[in-house]
């Protein structure tokens, strides 16, 4: 039998309209393959990817190279936070994920004079109103800053503003496949990810090639698995998800419980946190209408702080359902979970998971906004929230 994912694909199209199920769970399901897609727009680019590095100071050391900001809103921030690790281990200098949201107010407080900065800025569509402010403010009152903006819209105002500023500024423009027409950002924010893991292996990129393609191979193993347990939990019509992870699957778990929240126009509240932060109060919201979400490192040292806490869950009976991602068989873990879902082999890094691990809390996302009797494509009835989102007042 046809996996829930597959089963939602193969309705027929009129129906898809009708019920908003036209984009969203083909834009989930396609993700494995366009990230080779992505891979190979990036090799397109990786000489003039390779050239702004260099003018922005990358490769100088530790003590000289520039702040590295990675820039976006809601996903797109989120973007950044599952990304930063990788790139402050790849390119040797100080990296950050900061909100645009945060860059707007406050953007004195965040560069010093005599400081080089180099931006990283994620926008799916390139016209979020704090996003193209921000930038336009960066290139007009601080020249010296650089900048590169990953889009997946080539006629958007920030990948125009590049083009306006060519020596200071590049876009790197992804496939149109990955410019999501449903609302929910979903293979946008893992294929951008997958970019700025690029542009990390600029330097090995023929190597970071295979593993692309392991990832790929393994998102399209993990995909059934995590859309059946999601299918399932959902039935359960729990109010609450939480979403715990450390390191880079932080990123994942912020981006997994605002796809949630999204999808089901707030009818399932969400939390995220790492697991250690849950115990410091946030744990007083697992109750028994929780469906609980564990992402487990592969690191030992962390393993351990993860596995202390679904111990001490399990010992106090919290959450009506609880789920782990995890690499490898999940052995150690299998007997504290009702779900143990495997994302790869031992051996899978970390810092490359985010793009595997996310796709859970997509899927949960999309049949919860089934179940609660919304369209995923358009989850929002009243316009609460929107595709691209609304402009706003701009104070200089």
């Amino acid at each position: 039998m046809a996996n829930p994912l597959c089963r939602l694909l193969e309705l027929p199209e009129q129906e898809k309209v009708e019920r908003g199920l036209e984009h969203t769970p083909r834009e989930i399901w396609q993700q494995p393959d366009t990230w080779k897609t992505t891979y190979q727009v990036c090799a397109a680019n990786q000489t003039a990817l390779g050239d702004v590095l260099r003018r922005a100071g990358i490769g100088r050391g530790s003590t000289s190279s520039p702040a590295v900001y990675l820039v976006g809103a809601g996903t797109s921030d989120y973007t950044g936070r599952a990304l930063a690790p990788l790139l402050r281990s790849r390119l040797g200098c100080d990296v950050w994920a900061l909100p645009s949201t945060t860059l707007l107010t406050e953007f004195d407080d965040f560069h010093r004079a005599g400081r080089e900065y180099f931006w990283i800025s994620f926008s799916r569509s390139g016209e979020s109103p704090e996003g193209v402010a921000l930038l336009e403010r960066a290139l007009q009152k601080r020249r010296e800053i650089r900048h590169l903006v990953i889009t997946c819209n080539p006629q958007g105002p920030m990948a125009k503003l590049c083009a306006q500023h060519p020596d200071r500024a590049f876009a790197l423009v992804l496939d149109d496949s990955v410019n999501d027409r449903g609302l929910a950002m979903t293979s946008s924010f893992t294929n951008m990810l997958l970019a700025g893991q690029c542009v990390g292996h600029l330097d090995d990129f023929s190597a970071f090639g295979k593993v692309v393609a392991q990832l790929s191979e393994c998102g399209r193993k993990f995909l059934p698995e995590a859309a059946e347990a999601a299918a399932e939990v959902t039935t359960l019509g729990c109010t609450r998800a939480v979403f715990v992870g450390c390191g880079v699957l932080r990123g994942v778990a912020d981006e997994c419980a605002l796809k949630v929240v999204e999808l089901s126009s707030g009818k399932v509240t969400t939390l995220a946190e790492t697991q250690l932060g849950l115990r410091h109060g946030p744990m007083s919201s697992v109750d028994n209408q929780t469906v609980f979400v564990s992402f487990l490192s592969s690191d030992a040292r962390r393993r351990g702080y993860e596995i202390d806490l679904l111990r001490e869950m399990d010992r106090k009976r919290l959450g009506r359902v609880r789920i782990v991602v995890t690499t490898g068989d999940g052995a150690d873990v299998a007997q504290l979970s009702d779900y143990c879902l495997s994302v790869g082999p031992d051996g899978l890094p970390d810092l490359y998971r985010p793009v595997l691990d996310v796709m859970l809390g997509q899927l949960i996302g999309l049949f919860a906004s089934m179940r609660c009797g919304l369209k995923p494509d358009q989850p929002s009835p009243t316009g609460t929230i929107t595709r691209v989102v609304q402009p706003i007042a701009i104070y200089s």
